[in-house]
């Protein structure tokens, strides 16, 4: 229940964020650049910051790591609450990616050292099936508030969830941690100067230029710093990456599938909620129910898959699951300015049913190879590649569709309509209008053909890649050892 809780607190902020992007241009006067750094902030920060605070949480204890996060979270939603300028929000975002960088690999980490073998699935289940959860309830709640309050209400749904899960984190949680190891400084450092200048490339790079001054010494940083990080742990006498995990091809082909994956999907909800709210007309309540049949069907196959995955291969429950996804893409693709939602919300669909299907497995099979006493870095690695190919979506397909809705757009159109279509309104030009949707809808065809080869490349790659896992193999083993267990 801790751990549901824990999980839901970030997916129900980033559900209600994408739902209010339309109220904090309106609202706060936020550009498009400002909107994206909103977004980015949080995963600059989260992701630079994960594998730390995942090996720390194996030192110092997991549940610890897991109340320290969960403070910080509804600290800094409570800030955001009260921000009156763009850059307060980003401020706060950022802070809130601290707090999501030291809670969300204790969630997934505890998970696996609490349930045996013969649960973890079935808990992984559950607790991917309280993400789907998070993303009805987000929208549905966050709809109402923006409907009904103004725009910074939604950062509160974020404080009694983790007021609730701090007070369960401490009556019911028992402590975890790996056997005691020394810290490892230089790792420390590497690591989060080579992920947060890698993240910053990918962020900047379409705004400002991949070639741009800044752009270039992000990426240099980033090269030399995580190729620095990677000697270092090779050569360490108590790394905090244990790399040889690459070497399971498991751990290594389930972690490249979820990038591919988390690529093609990352930006979707961003497009998703714009199209429904500036193409369809729904106001935020209704875009958010729009959505609820999208998670429903998530959460019920993640329940399917996790039974046929007792008698069915991981291998063959992610390769159909992710294929099932590029369908559900490819249905998007169709979408139209005047096809409305039942187009969209086919394609969703399919994608929740493939989602159920490939997600409690590609977790168990990511997991699976990873020893108890790296369960918190191991957590946080999966958590990263997440992360990198979440932020490499919104960074490239973000500025691809903000791209291709520009081209779209007749150049006889005022400047400020050809940025965003959510400028368009305030123009009262009904022809305009048309023609916005029209541009918008063409640079979603093309996102959704981006998700398309990415679920198809995804699949490919675990269809080649993945092999059943033996109890004798290096990480899978006795090679795990027990985590010790205190409370």
């Amino acid at each position: 229940m801790v751990l549901c809780l824990s999980l839901l607190v970030l997916v129900i902020d980033n559900t209600v964020l994408n739902l209010a992007i339309p109220s904090l241009m309106s609202d706060l006067g936020a550009s498009p650049g400002d909107v994206q750094w909103i977004i980015d902030a949080y995963v600059l920060v989260f992701a630079g910051l994960l594998l730390t605070a995942g090996s720390l949480s194996d030192r110092y204890g997991r549940r610890r790591f897991l109340i320290i996060g969960l403070v910080v979270f509804g600290g800094a939603s409570l800030v955001a609450v009260v921000a009156a300028e763009p850059w307060q929000v980003i401020a706060a975002r950022a802070l809130m990616g601290v707090g999501g960088s030291i809670l969300m690999p204790s969630t997934l980490s505890i998970l696996i050292t609490v349930f045996d073998d013969d649960e973890r699935r079935k808990a992984i289940a559950a607790w991917t099936a309280v993400a789907m959860v998070g993303v009805i309830a987000g929208p549905t709640l966050g709809g109402f508030l923006l409907e009904n309050y103004w725009w910074g209400s939604v950062f509160l749904l974020n404080v009694p969830v983790a007021i609730v899960a701090i007070i369960a984190a401490l009556l019911l949680m028992p402590e975890t941690r790996g056997p005691a190891r020394r810290i490892d400084p230089p790792g420390v450092l590497l690591s989060v100067v080579g992920m947060t200048a890698l993240v910053y490339f990918v962020i900047s790079g379409p705004h400002a230029g991949w070639t741009a001054p800044l752009s270039l010494l992000a990426i240099t940083v980033a090269v030399v710093a995580l190729t620095a990080f990677v000697i270092w742990e090779l050569r360490c006498d108590h790394p905090m990456l244990p790399l040889e995990l690459f070497r399971d091809r498991n751990f290594s082909g389930s972690s490249f599938s979820i990038v591919l994956l988390s690529f093609g999907t990352g930006a979707l909800l961003l497009m998703l909620t714009q199209y429904l709210q500036f193409v369809l007309g729904y106001g935020p309540l209704q875009a958010g129910l729009a959505l609820v049949p999208y998670a429903v069907a998530s959460a019920v196959f993640n329940a399917v898959g996790a039974g046929l995955g007792q008698r069915v291969s991981n291998r063959l429950l992610i390769v159909t699951g992710l294929g099932t996804m590029g369908v559900g893409f490819v249905v998007m693709t169709f979408i139209g300015p005047s096809t409305g939602y039942g187009t969209m919300i086919s394609g969703l669909l399919v994608m929740g049913v493939g989602a159920g299907l490939a997600g409690p497995s590609a977790y168990a099979t990511l997991m699976g190879a990873v020893p108890q006493e790296h369960a918190g870095v191991g957590s946080a690695l999966n958590d990263t590649v997440q992360q990198v190919g979440m932020a490499l979506s919104i960074a490239v397909l973000g500025s691809v569709l903000a791209g291709g809705y520009t081209a779209a757009m007749p150049e006889g159109a005022p400047q400020a309509a050809r940025e965003s279509i959510g400028n368009v309104a305030r123009f009262g030009d009904p022809g305009l209008l048309e023609e916005a949707r029209a541009a918008f809808v063409s640079a979603m065809s093309f996102g959704s053909w981006v998700g398309v080869g990415c679920c198809v490349a995804a699949a490919l790659l675990a269809g080649l890649v993945l092999r059943r896992p033996t109890p004798s193999g290096v990480l899978t083993g006795a090679a795990g050892g027990t985590a010790e267990r205190t409370g």
